[in-house]
């Protein structure tokens, strides 16, 4: 029933719906876009990561009083 998840007529499909959404000459601006979302995101990710834990909350009660 299910060979393969995508048929190449599947990926022919996808580029047609996008080229009639987005239009021929959109294409390449919206890629550009994406491209530069996924990178940011990617960055801001690796940062997190790269930070470590968060600093322990600071207690609200002075125990040395």
């Amino acid at each position: 029933m299910f060979r393969n998840a995508l048929e190449p007529w599947h990926v022919l499909v996808v580029v047609l719906v996008m080229v009639v959404l987005f239009g021929s000459k959109k294409l390449p601006d919206t890629a550009r876009a994406l491209g530069k979302s996924l990178r940011i995101l990617k960055s801001e990710t690796r940062a997190l990561k790269e930070d470590g834990t968060p600093d322990p909350a600071p207690s609200a009660v002075d125990s040395t009083r």
